[in-house]
């Protein structure tokens, strides 16, 4: 009987229970256990982090029939069982109740539950009464998922309270070193890494396996589990869409694959975007679905980034997380938006995008960012300008552009108006899924924009407060046409003027280039 895809399960006992299709991990988790006591993992969201947590709750309690035929099914003790203290933060309603008051919730339910009375204490105190009570059943196993949830909800809206909920935080997980001999495991897991800025400094004796290369596949896809996993569904699939399985698995793997959580380490994929996309057999972008979240298009649109990869990072810029000064590459990588790609001698990353899903996603939610529109606006606008830019018409492309300037408050761009009309040139074009370079580098200087389309070849040079002469002009004394003519198709010449008065383009100018 074919196994159900786990379409949006997060519970290992309703998984294995129900028949679905689980992916065997339990060798890097009885790795884990057996080599150490205090642990932490971040992962992008969507990657699996809740479904080890309940993984390890089950492993802990005993409950062996849920493990039949898995790997860590004869490597286990049975007879030996821990009561588990289990909390997950994106269950309690901090946003609504304020953190204190949610985690206090929180505990009073758990001795309501145990049929104690509640201490009338603090929230620490009364985590630490908690863990004692478990203790007497045996050494607690504490698992904590997505810790930092009460901190990245307010980035880029509430600093003041994002500093506040770490601070309560760091005391709250203090608790745990302050009772180290009545535990057995403590596993966290989030997406952001603040070991090193307050939020662990009461628990400084964390493992981070978040960048290890022996845990590198622990959470997602790789190949091989896809190809020994999901063979079913693939021939099937294939066989739908009308491609041999070669051609399809490139392109799954184009979609899909690419994140890679150790310079050595082997790709994978995100494993809720492929069981959706073996549910629907389409490939469309799953990950836009969940939602990009509103802090990180924030802070990139304040810093003016929109076209960051690849880019060459040092460790230390993407190993941990500062609220105090937001590290836009770093905070991009833990949220699964970049990946690494290789590694140089110099000890620096090349950050790039991991798939197209992911790609895409960010492109359309950066233009839709820049451009203030609302959700979903972005994909007609797009359409319009494509069309109109293969047939030539650069005089409908300009009056559309200038109406959406027009409906961009001046705020966002009075601090980079240049950067910021260059910004959305290049997440249009690039967001068309047309060949787009910024600033690209020739032997005489660098070109704004070069924009290939089927038919046409654009070179766009952009002006602020000059003339589209000046612009063409440029195009011209550096040649930078000649870079391009092995592509044998026509070049174009466009030059843009942008006025900082009336914030919008004020002039433009399209000349033909030579050619040879």
């Amino acid at each position: 009987m074919a196994q159900k895809l786990p379409l949006g399960l997060q519970d290992f006992r309703e998984i294995i229970s129900g028949g679905y299709k689980y992916i065997d991990k339990t060798r890097y988790i009885h790795q884990m256990c057996s080599s150490g006591k205090y642990y932490f993992l971040s992962r992008p969201r969507r990657f699996g982090k809740s479904m080890t947590v309940s993984t390890l709750h089950e492993l802990y309690s005993g409950s062996r029939d849920l493990f039949k035929g898995l790997w860590i099914e004869d490597q286990w003790d049975w007879d030996k069982r821990n009561p588990v203290l289990r909390f997950n933060f994106t269950g309690i309603d901090f946003p609504e109740l304020g953190l204190k008051s949610a985690l206090e919730l929180q505990l009073n339910a758990r001795f309501k539950a145990l049929g104690l009375s509640t201490p009338k204490t603090g929230i620490s105190a009364k985590f630490e009464h908690l863990i004692n009570h478990y203790a007497k059943d045996g050494k607690v196993v504490v698992l904590i998922d997505e810790y930092d949830a009460p901190i990245t909800h307010y980035l880029g809206v509430d600093i003041k309270t994002a500093l506040a909920n770490r601070d309560l935080l760091r005391d709250f997980f203090a608790v745990l070193k302050n009772n180290d001999a009545l535990l057995e495991l403590v596993f966290l897991t989030g997406i952001s890494r603040f070991s090193k800025v307050g939020v662990f400094s009461g628990l400084n004796n964390l493992t981070d396996l978040s960048m290890r290369l022996d845990y590198a596949p622990m959470l997602g896809y790789t190949q091989v589990e896809l190809l020994e996993h999901f063979s079913a569904e693939i021939e099937a699939t294939a066989a739908f869409m009308d491609l041999s399985v070669p051609v399809f698995l490139d392109e799954v793997r184009k979609w899909y694959n690419g994140y890679r959580f150790h310079e050595k380490a082997e790709t994978v994929y995100n494993p809720v975007s492929i069981n959706l996309f073996f549910d629907t057999k389409e490939f469309k972008n799953f990950w836009f679905q969940t939602g990009t979240p509103l802090f990180l298009i924030n802070l990139l649109r304040k810093e003016g980034l929109y076209d960051f990869t690849p880019s060459l990072q040092p460790q230390r810029s993407f190993d941990t997380f500062n609220l105090e000064s937001i590290n836009p590459y770093g905070l991009l990588f833990q949220t699964g938006y970049l990946t690494i790609h290789s590694h140089t001698p110099f000890g620096l990353y090349e950050l790039d995008y991991p798939n197209y899903e992911v790609e895409s996603s960010m492109k359309e939610n950066l233009f839709e960012a820049f451009l203030n529109m609302r959700d979903g606006q972005a994909v007609p606008v797009v359409y319009k300008l494509e069309t109109l830019l293969e047939k030539r018409q650069v005089d409908q492309v300009i009056k559309q552009l200038q109406g959406l300037f027009k409906t961009v408050p001046f705020q966002l761009h009075e601090q980079y108006p240049e950067k910021f009309f260059h910004a959305v040139v290049h997440l249009l074009f690039s967001y068309m899924g047309l060949t787009v370079k910024s600033e690209v580098c020739t032997s005489d200087g660098r070109i704004d924009a070069v924009v290939e389309t089927p038919s046409w070849i654009y070179m766009i040079e952009f002006k602020l407060d000059e003339s589209v002469e000046a612009a063409l002009a440029q195009i011209h004394k550096k040649e930078y046409y000649q870079a391009y003519w092995l592509k044998d198709k026509p070049i174009l010449g466009l030059g843009i003027n942008f006025s900082s008065e009336s914030k919008n383009i004020s002039d433009w100018k399209l000349e033909e280039m030579p050619s040879i």
